[in-house]
């Protein structure tokens, strides 16, 4: 596997916790869970987001966390995005962690607190917008992490983590180097969940693609949970597909994809094209009893009446499927059904997977 595990320790090298400051950009319930852990483990953290409510209540009760890292509350330093005028003092790193369609104004935005010539700013984003970020930023300033812990968020200031400790990060440089920031990062990390470092971020990427892809959507259409998706035989098949065409668009453009929900790639594109299906379903199946009732980060928008990342997601795959020449009938079948709906106004409802389902081989 083209990873390495570093060592656990939670010095960044040599200097004590508080000598390296975090900006999140974007504090929703990655970025709150990320944000109180790492406060709470002694990290110097600020919060910055555009949620008004969410602002206010950590700033009047602290953030309260709760879910299967345990229950606690922690005061945190959060400001409104008017507020960052005040700051003074620059970060060494900034984690983006805005959704997908605010990536450019948003590191626009927050590289003006980075440290020189050594901050960086870290990728958050479900997605893959890495490129995106370095436009902006700078390749030399940029860094990935792909995010496989989950958390919901369903009042301001609370946020649930919903992962039973699963490893958590995996951070890695744009060209797959080993470097002595990335470790860094993955050391700091080690205090919110176990991390690693990569070099095969993009194949990260990807995998991490098709599972957002393969549950976040059909989630947002039908209101299914994460247990839900991969127990129910329609959803599951439904996912199965989605996830295929992901792996088969990011292998035409060269990646090496890297195991999903530790399933090996090549075992989903068989299941999808009828080879060992019934195997692949058993397993995700008994994988959704290990879930504790988290939500998928798409269905949290629709419950709150938010604009989706869609596009970002199913609807990029859809795009590079095109440009390569790779088919991608189940993708772009539920970027369909999720886009004609206005923003704010999807109900879900199992009957939304019908057109889906339709899809299904028989």
């Amino acid at each position: 596997m083209p990873t390495t595990n570093p060592a656990t320790s939670s010095a960044t090298n040599g200097a004590s916790r508080g000598d390296y400051r975090i900006l999140i950009m974007g504090v929703g319930s990655i970025g709150s869970v990320v944000g109180g852990m790492l406060t709470r483990a002694g990290h110097d953290v600020t919060l910055l987001d555009q949620w008004p409510p969410h602002i206010d209540a950590m700033k009047q009760h602290g953030l309260k966390i709760s879910g299967t890292g345990g229950e606690f509350t922690v005061p945190v330093t959060a400001l409104h995005l008017y507020e960052a005028q005040a700051i003074s003092e620059p970060f060494d790193a900034v984690f983006l962690a805005v959704k997908g369609y605010d990536t450019e104004w948003a590191t626009m935005f927050a590289i003006r607190f980075l440290k020189e010539p050594d901050g960086v700013v870290v990728d958050f984003q479900n997605g893959i917008h890495d490129e995106r970020v370095a436009a902006v930023a700078g390749r030399e300033r940029t860094l990935g992490c792909v995010i496989t812990i989950s958390a919901g968020m369903y009042e301001p200031g609370h946020a649930t983590r919903t992962d039973r400790n699963t490893p958590g990060f995996k951070i890695g440089e744009l060209d797959g180097a080993d470097t002595a920031r990335a470790r860094t990062l993955v050391q700091i990390m080690n205090d919110v969940a176990e991390s690693t470092l990569t070099t095969n971020l993009f194949g990260e990427r990807w995998s991490k693609l098709a599972v957002n892809c393969m549950s976040n959507a059909v989630a947002g259409l039908s209101g299914y949970g994460s247990a839900e998706l991969r127990g129910d035989p329609v959803p599951r098949r439904i996912s199965i597909q989605l996830a295929a065409e992901v792996v088969r668009v990011g292998r035409a453009a060269g990646h090496e994809i890297e195991p999903l929900m530790g399933l090996d790639a090549q075992r989903i594109v068989d299941a999808a094209e009828g080879r060992g299906l019934e195997a692949i379903e058993a397993e995700m199946a008994e994988s959704g009893t290990r879930n504790v009732g988290g939500k998928p980060s798409l269905l949290q928008d629709v419950m709150r009446g938010r604009r989706t990342e869609i596009e970002e997601l199913n609807g990029y795959v859809v795009a590079q499927g095109k440009r390569l020449g790779v088919p991608t009938p189940f993708n772009e079948a539920i970027v369909r059904e999720v886009t004609r709906h206005g923003v704010g106004t999807l109900i879900p409802d199992p009957k939304n997977l019908d057109a889906l389902s339709a899809l299904l081989p028989s």
